[in-house]
């Protein structure tokens, strides 16, 4: 959306949410000085691939076999997931196996794969499709009895085992004041972009003792909420 917008218009004023580095993917100039008629929120949650795994090497520390979901269809995305996650996944002498859907029949297709292929957990990284088929994914994992861990609170409260990302909440707080402060005559250019500082690990509680997961106090204690 925000790269439509920005090809639709110089001149129009536009502040973002945008999940990846806004530099490296060329929608602003630097975060310090946007330039151009954009400024925004930088929630980063698709560069946060390696923590993701560690957590879920945390909670499920047999898993050897880690199934990768990424869509193909946005192909900027999977290549910084991938990025990411591949040296994390050989630093912590885990096999990934990577699975690709963009299309909820695509999505059944890859849990098939995943079963298959003997994975023993589920990394699905930061993708909007996902997140529109989070009750989809979310029960497909507990059907395959597969442990997943997902880039957005959302995932967890649609039954999803455990999720760790930005606070949106947050990120959407921060968009709202960017734009009151354009709307009394600021301009893009001027304001910085800022990155997501407050990130949070949600854990489903009730879904780990549905997939037989005992998960570790540390991680309770560290998670800034556990889903009963």
């Amino acid at each position: 959306m925000a790269f439509a917008s920005k090809a639709a218009t110089t001149t129009i004023p536009i502040v973002f949410l945008h999940g990846e580095d806004p530099v490296r993917s060329g929608l602003v100039a630097s975060l310090a000085r946007p330039s151009g008629n954009l400024t925004g929120i930088n929630f980063v949650n698709r560069e946060l691939a390696a923590k993701q795994l560690a957590l879920l090497r945390e909670l499920v520390p047999a898993a050897t076999r880690c199934a990768v979901l990424v869509n193909p269809a946005t192909v900027a995305t999977t290549e910084t997931t991938l990025r990411d996650v591949e040296p994390a996944a050989v630093a912590m002498g885990l096999q990934i196996h990577i699975v690709r859907a963009s299309t909820s029949r695509e999505i059944d297709a890859a849990f098939a794969a995943i079963v298959s292929e003997r994975s023993s957990a589920l990394f699905v990284a930061a993708d909007p499709f996902f997140s529109s088929r989070r009750v989809q994914l979310s029960l497909a994992a507990m059907r395959h009895a597969v442990p997943a861990i997902y880039s957005g609170r959302e995932y967890a409260e649609a039954g999803g085992l455990m999720s760790y990302g930005s606070d949106i909440i947050d990120a959407y707080r921060q968009m709202g004041m960017y734009t009151g402060r354009i709307l009394k005559g600021a301009k893009p250019a001027d304001i910085p972009v800022v990155q997501a500082d407050k990130f949070e690990l949600i854990i489903n509680a009730q879904t780990a003792r549905t997939l037989g997961i005992t998960v570790p106090q540390s991680m309770l204690v560290a998670a800034d909420e556990v889903i009963e």
